[in-house]
């Protein structure tokens, strides 16, 4: 008995993205079978680049255990309005549950289990390309008068100032703005968003005119100076919400950058507040 019903006549596309097929065999003559239209990457950030340059409705991506280039390749593709809203499915042989948080988080919307039965990865394929057909319509009123600019080319040889360059860019921004009290090393940053140190400071200083660090040691000042002001957190607290090892580190940072000490801020922002208490 089947529980799938057969897609529109519009050809859906589908990327599978795995380094071996013969263990998707059965998958893929299923979906072919089924009306589907099948790109095969055999990896992540090969499936990545086709995934912008095609015009693809849902990706399924394979991840081996411990391994990150599909996470990667995922957040690149959420990273880029272009291709955000793409569905991905994870393939995984791995039962581990800090691997599926790590995917769901980086922009997954579903985890499907090796061995698999193929109806029931049709299934799924079924719920999320309805949803994003719903999303799809919803915001379509709202955008159908406006006529999206064109996308520059993107260089695959990361020229600088490419569009490449500006996703890793903004894939970094995304990671390092989620937890400024834990940001990562330069190297094992580059790495989660699937290059190399020298090609993300590249593109840092090609899109933002700063470093890595720079934008990071920027943002964690910022928000203490925030959090200085519209907060009662005492100012240790502060240092170590934002990631400096102590309130002295913090304090000799921010005078440097503010041209006033914490304390100093907090009480010019009291005084500014006053008159409207």
């Amino acid at each position: 008995m089947s529980y799938w019903s057969p897609p529109e006549p519009r050809r859906v596309r589908l990327l599978v993205v795995d380094e071996g097929v013969d263990e998707l065999k059965p998958l893929l003559e299923t979906l072919r079978c089924a009306g589907y239209g099948i790109t095969h990457a055999f990896g992540a950030m090969e499936g990545y680049r086709r995934a912008t340059a095609l015009q693809m409705d849902l990706v399924l991506l394979d991840v081996g255990p411990g391994s990150t280039d599909g996470f990667a390749a995922c957040r690149l593709l959420k990273a880029d309005p272009a291709t955000a809203d793409i569905p991905v499915i994870f393939l995984t042989s791995s039962a581990s549950l800090e691997e599926r948080l790590t995917g769901l988080r980086a922009g997954g919307v579903d985890y499907i289990l090796k061995p698999f039965e193929p109806e029931e990865v049709m299934v799924r394929i079924e719920i999320h390309l309805a949803l994003a057909e719903s999303r799809r319509s919803r915001i379509a009123p709202a955008t159908q008068s406006a006529s999206p600019p064109d996308r520059p080319a993107t260089n695959d040889d990361g020229a600088p100032g490419s569009d490449v360059d500006r996703m890793l860019m903004q894939a970094a921004e995304r990671l390092i703005l989620a937890d400024l009290s834990h940001v990562l090393p330069l190297p094992a940053l580059a790495a989660r968003v699937g290059t190399h140190e020298k090609r993300l400071t590249r593109a840092f200083r090609a899109h933002t005119g700063r470093t890595v660090l720079e934008f990071a040691r920027e943002e964690r000042l910022s928000r203490a100076q925030r959090l200085l002001l519209e907060s009662a957190m005492r100012i240790e607290e502060i240092a170590a919400a934002v990631g400096f090892s102590s309130a002295a580190n913090f304090s000799t940072a921010f005078r440097e950058y503010f041209n006033c000490t914490p304390s100093a801020c907090r009480q010019a922002g009291v005084g500014r507040r006053a008159p409207d208490a």
